[in-house]
């Protein structure tokens, strides 16, 4: 069920709400609109909110125009393994890197699966355009 759509002015407020770190409770009673209302809004504006223990969280994704090569997902990689390899990290700071780690092998994987689904994407178009030039001359063996 859809609520009342938003003004400009009250996604303005949210905004400054959002950036002076008030909790969805609180900006949802300032603005009149439940704090699953302003969850889906900030998610929809792609706002960092600061949860209750003062951690950075992002409600939506950045896309990066481009892929980043095998290459720069293997240096992440070893800039992860070098950071964990300096001593008195934290368990957070730990628990960070191995995620960056696995994220980055992960990465790897499915990128390189892309590349070969790429190519064999671009096999394909080109057997499929044989193929129909040899149905042709094989329906119309007078043209050729």
């Amino acid at each position: 069920m859809k609520g009342k759509p938003w003004t400009p002015d009250q996604e303005k407020e949210l905004r400054r709400l959002v950036e002076v770190k008030d909790s969805l409770d609180i900006i949802g009673a300032k603005l009149n609109k439940s704090p699953e209302a302003i969850r889906k809004k900030i998610e929809r504006l792609g706002l960092e909110v600061v949860d209750p223990r003062g951690l950075r969280t992002t409600t939506s994704l950045k896309i990066p125009k481009e892929l980043p090569t095998v290459e720069e997902t293997l240096k992440m990689l070893a800039g992860a393994l070098n950071a964990a390899m300096l001593p008195g990290l934290d368990k957070v700071e730990v628990q960070r890197l191995q995620t960056v780690a696995t994220l980055a092998r992960t990465y790897k994987d499915l990128f390189s699966d892309y590349v070969d689904y790429r190519g064999i994407e671009a096999e394909l178009v080109e057997l499929r355009g044989k193929y129909e030039n040899l149905v042709k001359k094989v329906q119309n063996p007078a043209a050729n």
